[in-house]
């Protein structure tokens, strides 16, 4: 099979939440493979450093830095504007943008609840929207919605997180439908444990503590998300619409106490 079935080549992408980790990561690959990129996150100054680090690499696309807040659907019409002046009609979007914190439950104020799930799940809603309508009135797209394995576990501590997840899992299995009569394709990633810069610190671990080359283990690195991401961009996941595929490593089997009877 010929490896330009899974090369992007020639597309623009707006990648959200993509200054750091699994987005940023996802940038550069994408940027390697020959895509333009519109690389958003709530701070300029981050989103600057990474734009500038792969238009000053060897990577054949080229980045734009635009800040956006994923909540701000102005902000995001912006972001739109500028991607298709600067360089094309949004081709990609991939939905990364995400936020987080451990609290039990029952502490949680309203103001804490709101803020993740419109992070997380709404601020993915109105990218697909905004981003969408140019997808429907143009030729399509493809739409990718980095989604988490709490989603489909729960996550104690994270009733926020992984409420706004599984919703987001929802959407995207939703869309897959109301959305293919327009040629766009949307598909769902669910990471388990990546090692990004924050699980660095909590670990003190680096890549070269990973055995990438194991198949037992339960800690990814970012590019092994962002694979997944180019492959769902390409020609090669054609035949793959709403589903979230799950990205983390030996399954996690919860442990059944078994009784006789």
């Amino acid at each position: 099979m010929s490896t330009a079935t899974f090369s992007i080549d020639g597309d623009t992408a707006l990648i959200t939440g993509s200054s750091r980790g699994i987005g940023r990561t996802i940038a550069e690959r994408f940027a390697a493979d020959g895509v333009d990129i519109v690389v958003t996150s709530r701070d300029q100054d981050a989103v600057d450093a990474v734009a500038d680090s792969i238009n000053d690499s060897d990577a054949p696309g080229e980045a734009l830095a635009v800040e956006c807040d994923v909540r701000d659907r102005a902000s995001i019409r912006s972001v739109v504007e500028a991607a298709t002046d600067e360089l094309d009609p949004i081709d990609i979007l991939v939905n990364n943008a995400g936020a987080s914190f451990e609290a039990p439950t029952e502490e949680l104020s309203a103001n804490a609840w709101n803020t993740i799930l419109e992070i997380n799940l709404t601020g993915a809603f109105n990218c697909a929207q905004i981003v969408g309508d140019g997808m429907i009135e143009g030729d399509g797209g493809t739409i990718i919605n980095v989604s988490s394995v709490a989603g489909r576990d729960g996550a104690p501590m994270m009733a926020h997180y992984a409420a706004a997840k599984s919703g987001l899992d929802t959407l995207t299995r939703t869309l897959g439908v109301e959305w293919a009569p327009y040629e766009i394709r949307i598909n769902g990633i669910m990471p388990g444990l990546v090692l990004t810069e924050g699980v660095e610190q909590q670990r003190s671990m680096t890549a070269d503590d990973i055995d990438t080359g194991s198949v037992d283990r339960q800690l990814g690195l970012p590019d092994e998300i962002a694979r997944v991401a180019q492959f769902l961009a390409s020609p090669g996941a054609q035949y793959i619409q709403g589903e979230t595929i799950v990205v983390e490593g030996t399954p996690r089997i919860a442990l059944t106490e078994h009784h006789d009877m």
